[in-house]
């Protein structure tokens, strides 16, 4: 059957990815000073302002708003803007629940995990592809590759599947801020040559419709041009639209969270089962209650291509993993400060972090030699 999957791709100086860069931020320096930070921390920005809210509760003492402008003068805007800090602490409500001895849920949750054997960091090609535009034209930007490039800008990319092989590369989009006096016949010759001929390397793309800046002039960007504002990025963050998604923003929240911990704990799941080869490709849905250790349900999906029954593989993870909110919280290291990596570039697939090892896989291969010889005892 053929189909075609599109994913994309935002850089640092997207107006949304930046709320997330500065929130993730907050978060790592409460984190530094405080691991048991409890934060869950928004970021609008629009028209020359930065606007920052939520609720935090740390012993950290942090400067939110020069957080802030260190970050957006990192990223390459200038500070001539205006900000608004509006943080309160964590309801007392939620903390009780969250700080009791088995540890609770900060809220109620539905959190999607998905791995697939399609590549080597078992992510979906599209987005693992429409991550590396952006890695690369960020790269260009930085060293000055290619001049006259600013921090806005977006790829995407579409792939042609004939079943689960890749058939061809349908479509590429990159759309770049630029400087005032950048030629734009120039910007695309260097854009094609760079950054995607480079990224592409290894694929043919004659059948390839390649669109640079199709809009043409794209000199005002970033948060001038439009509003920015943390979660607004879901698929760029996860799988690229390959998954389902629960509807929880994952950056600007401490691991209490489970729309961020749970999501990540599904993720190490299903890599596990794909990396142990008992599928090709694997769904985790988990849920979660505000103030409960243990999840209200968890569900597998190979989509058809598992060794074993959906249900099996469900028992299995149920014997492997502990799926509690604090013993996931522990065995992800999720109290240390590395999120604002997580920020740009999507959540996944990055193998420095904790969710993304590939362990449990012997433990697995035993626990299924245990569970068949035990359904073989209840038959006799």
């Amino acid at each position: 059957m053929i189909r075609t999957y599109t994913a994309e791709s935002v850089t640092s100086g997207h107006p949304d990815k930046l709320c997330d860069l500065i929130a993730d931020t907050i978060l790592d320096e409460c984190l530094i000073q405080d691991e048991n930070s409890h934060v869950a921390c928004e970021v609008m920005l629009a028209h020359n302002k930065c606007f920052i809210a939520g609720e935090i509760t740390t012993k950290a003492k942090v400067d939110y708003i020069e957080v802030a402008r260190e970050v957006i003068k990192e990223v390459g805007y200038d500070n001539n803007i205006e900000y608004e800090c509006r943080i309160h602490e964590q309801s007392t409500d939620i903390n009780q629940a969250v700080e009791k001895e088995d540890q609770g849920a900060g809220d109620q949750g539905i959190v999607y995990g998905y791995a697939t054997s399609e590549t080597e960091n078992f992510m979906p090609l599209p987005i693992t592809l429409a991550n590396r535009l952006i890695q690369r034209l960020e790269e260009c930007r930085k060293k000055r590759i290619i001049k006259g490039l600013l921090p806005d800008g977006k790829s995407q990319v579409t792939i042609e599947y004939d079943g689960s092989k890749v058939k061809r590369i349908v479509s590429i989009v990159l759309s770049t801020q630029h400087t005032e006096f950048k030629d734009i016949e120039v910007l695309r010759k260097e854009v094609r040559e760079k950054i995607i001929d480079y990224v592409f390397e290894d694929y043919n793309l004659d059948d390839t419709s390649i669109l640079i800046n199709p809009s043409g002039r794209f000199v005002i960007g970033g948060f001038v041009a439009d509003t920015g504002l943390t979660g607004r990025k879901l698929m760029v963050d996860t799988y690229g639209g390959r998954a389902h998604h629960g509807g929880g923003a994952l950056s600007g929240k401490d691991a209490s969270k489970v729309d961020r911990s749970g999501a990540y704990l599904a993720r190490y799941i299903a890599k596990n089962i794909v990396a142990a080869r008992l599928a090709e490709e694997c769904e985790v849905t988990i849920s979660y209650a505000i103030g409960v250790s243990e999840p209200t349900s968890i569900d597998i999906n190979t989509f058809y291509t598992g060794q074993y029954n959906d249900l099996f593989l469900k028992q299995l993870v149920e014997k492997v993993f502990d799926l509690k909110v604090g013993h996931m919280i522990d065995k992800l290291d999720l109290k240390r400060a590395v999120f604002s990596q997580t920020s740009v570039g999507g959540h996944f697939g990055k193998e420095y972090f904790l969710w993304e090892n590939t362990d449990k896989i012997g433990a697995l291969q035993d626990s299924i030699k245990y569970l068949l010889g035990y359904e073989k005892t209840l038959l006799d």
